[in-house]
């Protein structure tokens, strides 16, 4: 479907392959992107994304249809598609009870888009294009966007080192045109990207839109509290660290007490999931929900010293697009 309102500088085959006005997508991100942000930001013309990470299977389904009373706009649902460790000889893709239970209730409602923030959807890959879905999957690098490819998905969402949450190694700048000339299927660019000059700048490298985060975590509809949205608009370009502490694995997060405390216990982190299960699901909880910000786990990225102000997601969008083609029209 291929929208008749997108300008013409910023229609590229990612808006016509999803049926958006604006190459333009709200990151699925677990804890703080409902429905009620997915829907704002379809409405406002962007790809809205549900992050289903945190959900049991009803309350996703709930989430979903709370979508579409609101728009029918295209949208998607972010699943961490963890796999469970199998005899090597097995060559079943099998993913965890949750997991399923999520993929399940994805297909059953038919979502326009299916998103793997983490890992590889390559176990439901034909069973969503069987139903017209576009699939997405998120890579920190060109091996793992390679084998992506290889695995059926139709859209990489390139993230670089400056991203709030679980980040890789390589800079956003080298690592998308890398993806971009690696792959033969389009690329969103993501890590430190929160205005109409990150967008036109991901165009110039070769992408074909942006996935943004850490700026919709600062609008009216996140599921989070005032207190992260607000740190989030105070702090600056060094305001955030990547630690193991949240979660066992890389994670960028603003620089707090909670941070701090775990700088001299470098040796106490568990391995993924343990540390999450112990310590970064409760981290996250008083952080995003109770406003706890020193004494919590909250992911942010490095273009928080970008974001000045919260305010509703769909003027998000609308401020990014027209950003993005006044930039173009200067560089005419």
């Amino acid at each position: 479907m291929t929208s008749t309102t997108t300008p013409s500088a910023l229609r590229t085959v990612f808006t016509d392959l999803v049926g958006v006005d604006y190459p333009i997508c709200q990151a699925g991100m677990g804890f703080v992107a409902p429905g009620r942000l997915a829907a704002a930001v379809s409405a406002a013309g962007g790809l809205g994304v549900i992050g289903a990470g945190t959900m049991k299977p009803d309350q996703l389904r709930e989430e979903i249809r709370l979508v579409r009373d609101t728009t029918d706009r295209p949208f998607g649902v972010d699943i961490l598609f963890a796999q469970i460790k199998v005899a090597e000889s097995d060559s079943v893709i099998r993913y965890s009870d949750g997991v399923n239970g999520l993929i399940a209730v994805t297909l059953e409602e038919e979502v326009p888009v299916l998103v793997a923030g983490l890992g590889s959807p390559a176990g439901v890959v034909d069973d969503a294009h069987r139903q017209g879905m576009t699939v997405m999957a998120l890579a920190g690098n060109v091996r793992q966007a390679r084998r992506m490819a290889a695995d059926g998905v139709d859209v990489l969402v390139a993230q670089g080192h400056e991203a709030g949450g679980h980040t890789g190694r390589i800079g956003t700048l080298a690592l998308v045109p890398q993806v971009v000339d690696a792959v033969d299927v389009p690329v969103l660019a993501a890590g430190g990207i929160a205005d109409g000059r990150g967008l036109v700048a991901s165009l110039a490298l070769g992408a074909a839109g942006v996935w943004m985060g850490t700026r919709f975590i600062a609008t009216d509809e996140a599921l989070a509290h005032d207190n992260y949205k607000n740190r989030i608009v105070d702090i600056d370009e060094e305001g955030t660290v990547v630690s193991r502490c949240h979660s066992g694995k890389p994670c960028r997060l603003i620089r707090n007490r909670f941070t701090a405390d775990w700088e001299s216990r470098q040796d106490e982190i568990k391995p993924f999931p343990l540390q999450t299960i112990e310590v970064g699901g409760r981290a996250a909880k008083r952080a995003r929900y109770d406003g706890e910000i020193e004494d919590g786990g909250a992911p942010a990225g490095q273009i928080s010293g970008l974001i000045t102000s919260t305010m509703p997601a769909g003027e998000v969008v609308r401020r990014v697009a027209d950003e993005a083609v006044e930039v173009l029209a200067r560089l005419r």
